[in-house]
């Protein structure tokens, strides 16, 4: 006799951002194996202790009272993501990246809910010019005030909640909602003969729908709890990634320019090499990430219209 699949309960944060709105769309079409809700930042405060304490509980009695045995996953996809801004708003990056994180984590804990918890490639120096890529467990040392904020939030994760959560580290999210690198290359390619890219800073290029589908993999797998890193497989350059871009525009990616990081100046420091290695998410199992260019002509395929201004 078959044993009844699990019926999962999420309550996604962010709600509106590129990850979330994928997660939401992949997970609310499964029927009766999931219920879903996202939440804006309208309809919960992540930074507000009350408004966390009672949100959680609130979904944990609801989905409980139609059965005790689902399974109950609150999925942060909420950060501050203004990597200059954080410079001179550290504070704001802190309240959103490390306290809120902080607040889900003793709301699962007292509500016996499980905990995804979305990271970055910036908890890292990015100093590693060749690699190899950063692994789960390797020294961190972020550079700049919103890597700073994303550390202490996994570490706040970890310390109150170390048996029932999840940190997954990612890099370089595109996605149809929201502003990313995909939409300003695509509009860029409308308006400018050429564009000029940096060529000197490496990372993984990750389309947020596969991300999502990473997390509800992981989820349902169920694999230990700790970190793990879930981005497009294989390596390039913003210059590289736009050049691609332009590709599948069906524009010539020569009007692509290569830059260096010191053409570029930003408030906030770049990491020059950013690589995620996934040795632990294929230890645990999960399904391969694809690899970056072939998700992005899989992304182009299906919403290129979204991509395009």
């Amino acid at each position: 006799m078959t044993s009844p699949q699990p019926t999962f309960a999420f309550l996604v944060t962010g709600m509106g951002g590129q990850l979330s709105t994928d997660f939401v769309d992949i997970a609310r079409p499964m029927g009766q194996t999931v219920f879903c809700k996202g939440l804006t930042i309208d309809e919960l405060d992540i930074t507000d202790p009350f408004a966390v304490k009672d949100t959680v509980a609130q979904w944990c009695r609801v989905v409980r009272s139609d059965s005790p045995d689902h399974r109950v996953v609150v999925v942060n996809a909420a950060a501050y993501t203004a990597v200059d801004a954080a410079e001179t708003d550290e504070e704001t990056a802190y309240a959103v990246n490390a306290t809120a994180p902080a607040l889900l984590a003793q709301a699962c804990a007292a509500n016996g809910a499980k905990l995804v918890h979305v990271s970055t490639d910036y908890v890292f120096p990015g100093d590693r010019i060749g690699g190899p890529p950063y692994d789960v467990d390797d020294e961190t040392g972020p550079k700049g005030a919103y890597g700073r904020t994303k550390l202490a939030g996994e570490l706040a994760v970890r310390e109150l909640l170390p048996d029932a959560s999840w940190v997954v580290r990612t890099a370089w999210v595109y996605g149809v909602t929201g502003k990313n690198i995909v939409k300003t290359a695509a509009r860029l390619e409308r308006e400018r003969e050429t564009v000029s890219f940096v060529a000197d800073q490496h990372g993984s290029p990750t389309w947020s729908r596969d991300l999502a589908k990473g997390l509800w993999a992981l989820v349902r797998e169920d694999p230990p709890p700790g970190t793990y890193h879930c981005t497009g497989r294989g390596e390039t350059t913003w210059h590289g990634f736009v050049q691609a871009i332009f590709e599948e525009l069906g524009a010539d990616p020569a009007r692509v320019l290569p830059i260096g990081t010191e053409d570029y100046p930003v408030p906030a420091p770049r990491p020059a090499y950013s690589v995620l290695s996934p040795r632990a998410w294929d230890q645990a199992g999960l399904p391969q990430m694809p690899g970056w260019r072939e998700a992005l002509h899989e992304a182009f395929r299906l919403y290129g219209s979204a991509f395009r201004p």
